[in-house]
């Protein structure tokens, strides 16, 4: 059956080389295999048949059995309406048609019973059905589709061609006829009788054809466990994969870089989830295989000291470290925080950017390959091919979801070389990896894109952390905010002020930060106040200026576009105010407000907007209001916006699902990972006879998934 599914489009009966080529274009339908995984988006429910006594005067869908009487032509302003009279023992409505007259006239029979269905409309005391669905009631009666009529994605161009929602329907009957409905079983026996799961046979025919609500909710189902289930065990085999076959460096010790760092100079006691993670990592180094965690935390919530640490359990081992971010200006901030914490130890540490000049890279190039240098931060430059470490042993990313792919694995190749057992060829041993996010990932979609990953969460924040205050205020209580700002300054201060940057408009964008800049000098004018200002245009070298002034509390307020989303730490900024709030996403907002908060006083976020709020925006500004809980926060957003612009591209590919939804079915995603878990743990290499159907089914999925390319 798998190699019949196979077959292309084209010859499937109703469709042929024109209708082929159409559902290829718009659709993506290129075999059989495709056409049966066109899930309906909803379904009409075709249960019930009215009488014409019984319409009511609204816009429903409705169906009759009936005939049609006679035809009328009707001329109007553009060419002619066709109107046909449609009756039943209990009245008379008209069937009318704009297009297709001829066609229409020669088609349909006389005083033969039809069922007709379609939309009603109520006008100058008749009931009319515009373009209506027709179909002899003897064909109707022998057809395989059901009560509850599938309704399937289409296009403009499709329904324009003449592949309606009908002819989607004939075209799926011809398929379900053509392999008599039948389709290998997926899944083991065992998970069957546990779950009490439809057959998968009868699980599709019932999802295309379903003959009531219940068994269409099973097979709903039976379908989307079995999509999840071999994601999640796509992604678990993945890891162990990983595990068993790509070799780390081996860190077999904690020697006196950590424990000294520990014991003697610890800026301040690590929460208990510090800890945990800490030992999760300490596990993966002390392992022979190499680490792949994903470290997830929110803003401020201590990464970076777990990162530091993992990196002194490196230079504990004799190996160097890495630590790449995405900007300059948060390469920047890790060195300068860094340095702090290595210079007490004695460790040689560099910072590489764009803008190294040429001894400094030189510099860094020689005491990198001879082993001097010993941790070495930066930008994207750190990928270059003149970038040679001695014996790169750790790799730390920050905020990888700015990284690609290609760009992670070039870090993979900088690892040490070593001599295999046969002393005739080395082999690059990749480094250990870790990479962080301060934007937290909803559980479900960490687990559905990350799920390859081991993931370590920071959920505590450092003990003596006040939460921020967050209010929202429209433009007309701008005076108050003016005076709250004064306050704030008076009591020694700084203030961050932030204006949307969309791309699209970047000119309007440029003029509202000047026009507010201006506003802003108007109402805390020189010499008492100064006021930076930061955005896309200046020159890096300005841009760094204005910075240095904002964090060495030369000027009070901080002028600026989301350039300062990630990077700047000032623990003297109280207040966050972002003007347009609307125009924000929530992670955005929520990363946004993470500038403030940093030291002992009590911070704010000010949402500035206009009375004119859409709905989404709304839920977004009273989350904001609502809680500080990052995860929470990313749980609205995954529902606003879907996994597919929250991970971007690069992520979300993995999540291309025909008929599971990770939002909506998380439960039957914990269910599916939970058994994928179990089924793996028992039998890795799926050799046991009880599984011989995941194999099988895995094996076929390969051969023609992108996906599903870690199959033995």
């Amino acid at each position: 059956m798998s190699s019949k599914l196979q077959t292309p489009i084209d010859y499937l009966k109703g469709v042929g080389p024109n209708r082929a080529d159409l559902l290829r274009s718009e659709l993506g339908i290129q075999t059989y295999q495709d056409l049966i995984n066109l899930f309906p988006n909803r379904y009409l429910d075709r249960t019930k048949y009215y009488k014409i006594n019984e319409l009511q005067r609204n816009s429903a869908e409705v169906q009759i059995i009936g005939n049609i009487t006679g035809f009328k032509e009707i001329t109007q302003k553009r060419g002619k309406r066709l109107v046909g009279t449609f009756q039943d023992e209990t009245g008379r409505i008209e069937l009318v048609w704009f297009r297709g007259q001829k066609w229409i006239r020669d088609s349909i029979k006389p005083n033969t019973p039809y069922v007709i269905f379609g939309k009603v409309n109520w006008f100058n005391g008749v009931f009319s059905m515009p373009h209506p669905e027709f179909e002899l009631l003897s064909v109707h009666e022998q057809n395989l589709s059901s009560t509850m009529q599938a309704v399937y994605p289409s296009t403009e161009k499709l329904s324009n061609k003449g592949v309606t929602n009908k002819v989607m329907n004939k075209i799926m009957q011809s398929l379900f006829l053509e392999t008599n409905g039948r389709f290998a079983e997926t899944l083991p026996d065992f998970i069957h009788s546990e779950l009490k799961l439809l057959p998968k046979s009868d699980a599709l025919f019932n999802v295309h054809f379903p003959k009531d609500q219940e068994l269409l909710s099973r097979a709903e189902f039976r379908l989307k466990f079995e999509e999840l289930f071999y994601l999640q065990l796509q992604l678990i085999l993945k890891n162990l994969i990983h595990k068993s076959k790509i070799k780390g460096v081996p860190f077999n010790s904690v020697g006196p870089y950590f424990n000294s760092f520990y014991n003697d100079h610890l800026p301040f006691k690590l929460t208990n989830a510090q800890k945990r993670v800490l030992k999760e990592i300490r596990h993966d180094l002390g392992s022979n295989a190499q680490m792949n965690r994903l470290l997830q935390g929110d803003v401020g919530s201590g990464k970076t000291i777990v990162a530091f640490m993992s990196m002194l359990m490196a230079l504990d081992n004799g190996f160097q470290a890495c630590l790449m971010a995405p900007t300059a200006i948060l390469s920047v901030q890790h060195f300068q925080g860094l340095s702090e914490l290595a210079n007490k130890l004695d460790i040689s540490i560099k910072l590489l950017t764009g803008s190294s000049n040429t001894s400094q890279r030189r510099d860094i190039h020689k005491s990198l390959e001879n082993g001097d240098l010993q941790i070495l931060i930066g930008t994207h430059a750190l990928l270059e091919d003149k970038v040679k470490f001695k014996n790169l042993g750790l790799a730390i990313i920050d905020e990888q979801h700015r990284f690609g792919v290609a760009q992670r694995s070039k870090l993979w190749k900088k690892g040490p070389s070593s001599t295999l057992s046969n002393d005739s060829e080395t082999q690059i041993i990749p480094p250990h990896v870790l990479v962080m996010t301060a934007t937290p990932i909803p559980r479900t979609l960490a687990m559905s894109v990350y799920g390859d990953l081991d993931i370590s969460i920071i959920d505590e924040l450092p003990p003596g952390r006040q939460a921020i205050k967050t209010v929202h205020r429209y433009d007309s209580n701008r005076l108050k905010v003016m005076r709250f700002m004064r306050d704030e300054i008076e009591k020694g201060r700084q203030i961050y002020i932030v204006y949307p940057l969309i791309q699209e408009s970047e000119h309007m964008d440029y003029k509202d930060l000047m026009d507010g800049y201006e506003s802003i000098v108007r109402e805390f004018p020189q010499p008492k106040y100064q006021i930076s200002i930061v955005h896309g245009k200046m020159k890096p070298v300005d841009k760094e200026f204005e910075m240095q002034r904002f964090v060495k509390g030369e000027t009070q307020i901080m002028v600026a576009t989301t350039v300062i989303e990630v990077g700047v730490n000032v623990p003297n900024a109280s207040v966050m105010i972002i003007e347009s709030a609307e125009r924000f996403g929530l992670s955005q907002l929520h990363q946004l407000r993470g500038r403030v908060g940093r030291g002992a006083e009590q911070s704010f976020c000010i949402l500035m907007t206009s009375f004119k709020l859409s709905q989404d925006s709304k839920v977004r500004l009273e989350t904001m209001t609502k809680t500080s809980d990052g995860f929470e926060i990313a749980e609205v957003d995954l529902r606003l916006r879907g996994p597919g612009d929250i991970m971007g591209t690069q992520q979300s590919g993995v999540l291309n699902l025909k008929i599971a939804d990770v939002i909506k079915d998380k439960d039957i995603l914990y269910s599916a990972r939970f058994y994928a878990k179990q089924v793996l743990t028992n039998d890795p290499s799926l050799i046991n006879i009880e599984n011989k159907t995941i194999l099988n089914t895995y094996r076929e999925l390969s051969k023609y998934k992108n996906i599903w390319n870690y199959i033995s």
